[in-house]
């Protein structure tokens, strides 16, 4: 469809003034949990702007029958690991997006459950996914659905966290041949020695694997990180993959260790992105952190009946040696498949997914 074709199709919008995003039921909401900035405003003002989701908690953000497609979301407020997205297909009981917030959006670091809205900004600028001021999350993933889609935040923190969010989606006819998306998180802490870290398990089906979000916290001997490869195990390859990059800044689209001057250089581009998100003091902030994503929009990889995605955890010695190391792996494997669920490795619990 092209931007400027008129045609049959309907939007809405999911927000907390309008949960169903209803034909003429915006902002008529009378009472939310922001009352008490709008006691003296009433129905047709900002009534109820967004919710509260107590501790071990599951709110369901949208849950609407129809033919449609998910154009957008925005969401924001109390962020971090103990908030966990999940979005279903067409009714069924095994999510399809099944990730911790900050990690869908790029950064797995971003944390600011202690002091909300306070957190460090680091934006990040791609076409698919952005953090704009101040970390508002955004996503612009197409998500095709055929007769039903539930979205929820689960809260397994140990305090209320105040959310905000936006959904567009618009009611219309989607191809036969449009795939379900898919985005499966993984952490291992530390990657055993000599092991490839799994980015995405063995998934069967005839698909697209569209992206790669990685955070990465360095543990142990200090020095460079990012030697290892990224493989792309498709249709049947057995101990050889088919596809392999030549190096971790290489397959997030850098080069020469992300070094210009002596230093780690951050980007933000439309497909590939990195940020440096520690700098150690001396004291408690003593871990280099770092944040990546590549999208493959334009080179999409595609696959028949099966795909699986590893990478290595190598690093670059001073007697010019590569080394397997033991780092802290996060990543979120992005995708689109030709059934709306498949198999589902369970999250790690929250002790797992601290940072």
């Amino acid at each position: 469809m092209k931007l400027y074709e008129l045609n049959e199709i309907v939007s809405r919008m999911i927000t907390a003034e309008n949960p169903q995003g209803l034909k003429g039921e915006a902002c008529k909401a009378e009472d939310g949990v922001t009352k008490h900035f709008t006691r003296n405003l009433g129905k047709g003002w900002k009534m109820s702007p967004c919710i509260d989701i107590l501790a071990g908690e599951t709110a369901t953000i949208m849950d609407v029958a129809c033919e449609g497609m998910i154009q957008s979301m925005w969401m924001g407020g109390t962020l971090s690991r103990d908030l966990i997205l999940r979005i279903y297909w067409e009714r069924e009981e095994v999510p399809a997006v099944c990730c911790p917030l900050p990690d869908f959006f790029g950064n797995g670091f971003l944390n600011n459950i202690d002091q909300p809205f306070k957190s460090p900004f680091y934006p990040l600028n791609s076409q698919m996914v952005c953090i704009n001021p101040n970390n508002a999350l955004n996503c612009y993933w197409e998500m095709p659905f055929r007769k039903h889609c539930k979205v929820t935040i689960q809260n397994i923190g140990e305090r209320t966290a105040n959310f905000f969010y936006q959904i567009n989606f618009c009611e219309k006819k989607i191809s036969e041949n449009a795939g379900y998306f898919f985005a499966r998180f993984n952490r291992t802490n530390p990657v055993p020695f000599k092991e490839n870290y799994v980015v995405l398990e063995k998934t069967e089906g005839n698909g697209l694997y569209v992206g790669t979000a990685l955070s990465v916290g360095l543990n142990g001997s200090g020095g460079w990180w990012g030697e290892g490869e990224v493989k792309f195990f498709l249709d049947g390859d057995g101990e050889y993959p088919s596809l392999c990059t030549t190096g971790t800044e290489d397959y997030f689209c850098g080069g020469y260790d992300w070094d210009v001057g002596g230093k780690y250089t951050p980007y933000s581009t439309p497909y590939s992105g990195m940020f440096y998100l520690n700098t150690p003091d001396g004291l408690y902030n003593s871990q280099q952190r770092f944040a990546m994503y590549r999208w493959h929009v334009t080179d999409a990889i595609r696959f028949r009946k099966d795909i699986r995605v590893e990478m290595q955890d190598l690093g670059w010695y001073p007697n010019a040696e590569y080394k397997p190391r033991r780092d802290d792996f996060s990543s979120v494997a992005y995708f689109y498949l030709d059934k709306p669920s498949c198999p589902l490795k369970p999250l790690p619990d929250r002790a797992g997914l601290e940072i």
